[in-house]
């Protein structure tokens, strides 16, 4: 079936997945919970509505072009007839750079890629507080998630090109795959009485996509303290 990809990019991102209390923490990829609930803030779904179409009909998998650093904020927040505030240690990614694939039947692919175009809701990546920055949808590719996420050009560039850099991938899998591991983050239902999550196997591996606009020659080298000397020395003259 074909592959719906998106392009994650903030310059903070949180993936929570064992959040509790005082302690909000994130993975370092992007969770399934966190794309469904995108993807239905976009497509106008509120708190109680049925999460089993986005939950059971598509496959989910994420690339990380770059995987950002981890960042721990201190965040204190009054509340309205509490004498202390409330305290807790939020933990973000910072400049990371993911591209998610969503495998499925094309005409429901359609849809959720012109509900990103023309969203109902706000979009954010994980949190309220991180909203998507620049385009996110790059388009329905005639191919499986797996290939999609291993044929797609890399998202972000680098002059230090090697074949040896490498990418993340996670894909979702079947249980009885014996390389695979579980993630709580299969959403039931995000209603503020009762959030539930379901456990799903997830399957990690490397893979190698080609780069964008391919190098031609040798890159110059630029000395930006170079124009800088000559302004100076012109000016002691």
């Amino acid at each position: 079936m074909p592959t719906l990809l998106l392009r994650l990019a903030a310059p903070l991102q949180s993936w929570g997945v064992s959040s509790k209390f005082d302690t909000r923490s994130t993975e370092k990829m992007p969770t399934k919970s966190g794309l469904i609930g995108m993807l239905a803030s976009a497509l106008g779904y509120d708190r109680g509505s049925d999460l089993t179409e986005l939950r059971e009909n598509f496959i989910y998998g994420f690339r990380a072009d770059r995987e950002g650093l981890i960042h721990k904020d201190f965040h204190k927040a009054q509340v309205p007839g509490l004498k202390n505030a409330n305290i807790s240690d939020r933990y973000y990614l910072a400049d990371a750079l993911f591209l998610s694939g969503i495998e499925g039947p094309y005409d429901k692919l359609l849809l959720i890629k012109n509900a990103l175009l023309s969203p109902k809701y706000p979009l954010y990546l994980g949190r309220r507080s991180c909203p998507p920055e620049g385009r996110i949808v790059l388009g329905i590719r005639d191919v499986s998630l797996l290939d999609a996420l291993k044929s797609e050009p890399r998202l972000f560039d680098s002059i230090n090109r090697t074949s040896e850099s490498l990418l993340r991938v996670q894909i979702e899998t079947t249980s009885d795959d014996i390389n695979s591991y579980t993630l709580k983050d299969n959403p039931i239902t995000f209603s503020h009485e009762y959030r539930q999550y379901g456990y799903r196997s997830i399957r990690e591996l490397w893979v190698n996509p080609p780069y964008p606009n391919p190098i031609k020659g040798k890159a110059s080298e630029h000395d930006p303290m170079k124009s800088l000397a000559e302004v100076t020395d012109h000016v002691y003259e």
